[in-house]
């Protein structure tokens, strides 16, 4: 899989929003990172990334992140290797072994639900549950239909079903303008999608994916919950992989879902949803980091350890 995070369009949209962005990239391996702020000063983070085709080519991409560390003053590359010459499975001890450190917290998820489009598309209807099946063939008996866009400006109907679902469920959604500056970054250029669907002409459900080369990653949406009883946006997602497998690419990322065996994680119901299409788990790494200023880089782990124990003692103080 060609992941998003590493693809000039998601430079772009770095660029777009203001943040300094670098891409390298030598025999076998690439990267994209993207200079970041955090309590321990400037920070070189290369979402899921480097990619490399090789354990050899994976150590000469890190070589070239710590040099470019060094050289804007960097105190620690954070990086996420997903597709770097070995599997999650042997990340730990290969990672440790070259001086990286598991990251306080998983910056892009480490678990991931994917559907494959290879084959008739008839096999990936095949995967769903009925249910899903039977809500996309019949739902236009109900009055709703279904378009794409590229127009920026669209982005407006998502934002207006995200405020509605925030709100409903208590959660905070990005900001409107990180989310109009992705819009007006991927969608003229064709790297983004909106999703609408409609009944009798009015939206009542929307997603934005993001397209790599082989790739289309399900990334925000939302719904009108005068309209949940419909269950628009199980065709929605859908037809969202019908046009991926039209334009030709192989996956659809469903992107982050719940450990197995977790029914309490705050991704569960999401979880169940994604499974509901067929599709299978994918399991990352996750992220780690590499210090490059060690000193600084210390202190800023043990600033965290003591603002966690700190914060953990006046949990278990009595409540007056």
């Amino acid at each position: 899989m060609d992941h998003f995070l590493q693809t000039p369009a998601w430079a772009d949209v770095q660029r777009a929003l203001g943040r300094r962005v670098h891409e390298k990239s030598g025999p076998g391996w690439s990267f994209l990172a993207i200079e970041e702020k955090n309590p321990a000063g400037k920070v070189l983070y290369s979402p899921y990334g480097p990619v490399a085709d090789s354990v050899e080519a994976f150590d000469a991409a890190t070589a070239a992140l710590v040099a470019l560390a060094k050289e804007v003053h960097a105190v620690f590359v954070r990086m996420e290797p997903v597709a770097a010459g070995f599997t999650a499975s042997d990340a730990g001890p290969l990672l440790r072994a070259r001086g990286l450190r598991p990251a306080p917290v998983n910056q892009q998820p480490e678990l991931s639900w994917v559907v494959d489009l290879e084959g008739d598309f008839k096999e990936v209807l095949a995967g769903m549950k009925p249910t899903n099946r039977n809500l996309y063939r019949n739902i236009h008996k109900k009055g709703v239909t279904f378009r794409t866009s590229q127009d920026p400006a669209d982005i407006s109907v998502l934002l207006h079903f995200l405020h509605l679902t925030a709100a409903r469920n208590g959660f905070k959604p990005q900001s409107d303008g990180y989310l109009t500056t992705v819009a007006q970054s991927l969608l003229p250029s064709g790297a983004g999608t909106l999703f609408i669907a409609e009944l009798e002409g009015e939206p009542i459900a929307a997603a934005f994916a993001y397209d790599s080369a082989d790739t289309r990653v399900y990334a925000h949406a939302a719904l009108d919950d005068a309209h949940r009883k419909l269950s628009a946006g199980i065709p929605l997602l859908v037809n969202l992989m019908a046009d991926a497998k039209e334009k030709g690419l192989k996956h659809v990322d469903l992107w982050g879902v719940a450990p197995e065996g977790e029914p309490d994680h705050k991704w569960a119901g999401f979880t169940a949803f994604k499974k509901s299409f067929g599709g299978r788990g994918v399991s990352y790494p996750g992220t780690w980091d590499l210090p490059v200023n060690k000193a600084r880089y210390g202190a800023y782990q043990l600033a965290r350890k003591l603002r966690d124990t700190a914060k953990t003692l006046r949990n278990k103080l009595p409540r007056p």
